[in-house]
């Protein structure tokens, strides 16, 4: 069997990881030092292949690499290389933190939606008022030509009764009288007692 050629200087030996994580999980912090210098940028580059964000992608990173420190007696060999229950922990969490961060976006939309939203007070009083107009029209339909127009000018444009006379060429008498007889009929129309 031929032996690797390698250009350039001697190949670094990968450390046991392994056995680092073993030696972590009984608090060597050397071990967690070299476990770190040999895993981190690994950590990192899973953190920001999820991610796609430098400084999340680190702070994930940080906060795998704190994991590993704290769970490192759960670490089972038989299960995979110490190099991939690293990694499984690193694309976990970056997992994690892109949910958070679409809960969160999600959340401040709906809140957005709600400062939006008119109280239902408002909405009801809104929708009152758009009844009453449309009764009101209604209403202003089945008046004479005369008392529509003379009722328009004096309520809607604000005319005094003189004004009212002088605009429709009438009477102030006259007037009155179409005035008088349009609101009583607006009156009975509209349900209202005296």
């Amino acid at each position: 069997m031929k032996e690797p050629v390698f250009i350039g200087p001697s190949p670094v030996k990968q450390p046991d990881l392994a056995a680092l994580v073993e030696s972590v999980a009984r608090g060597d912090t050397d071990a967690f030092g070299r476990l770190y210098d040999a895993v981190a940028a690994s950590v990192l580059g899973v953190a920001r292949a999820v991610l796609r964000d430098a400084a999340q992608s680190e702070e994930v990173a940080q906060e795998v690499l704190v994991e590993v420190w704290r769970t490192a007696p759960r670490y089972r060999p038989d299960r995979g290389t110490a190099l991939n229950w690293i990694l499984t922990l690193a694309h976990r969490r970056a997992i994690d933190r892109v949910r958070s961060v679409e809960a969160a976006a999600a959340r401040d939309h709906k809140a957005a939606l709600l400062d939006r939203l008119p109280e239902y007070d408002e909405v009801s009083e809104q929708v009152e008022n758009r009844l009453e107009r449309e009764q009101v029209r209604r209403c202003l339909r089945t008046l004479t030509e005369l008392q529509r127009q003379s009722v328009t000018l004096a309520y809607y444009r604000g005319l005094t009764y003189r004004e009212v006379a002088a605009q429709l060429s009438l009477p102030l008498g006259t007037v009155k009288t179409r005035l008088r007889d349009g609101l009583i009929r607006l009156r009975d129309c509209l349900g209202v007692s005296a």
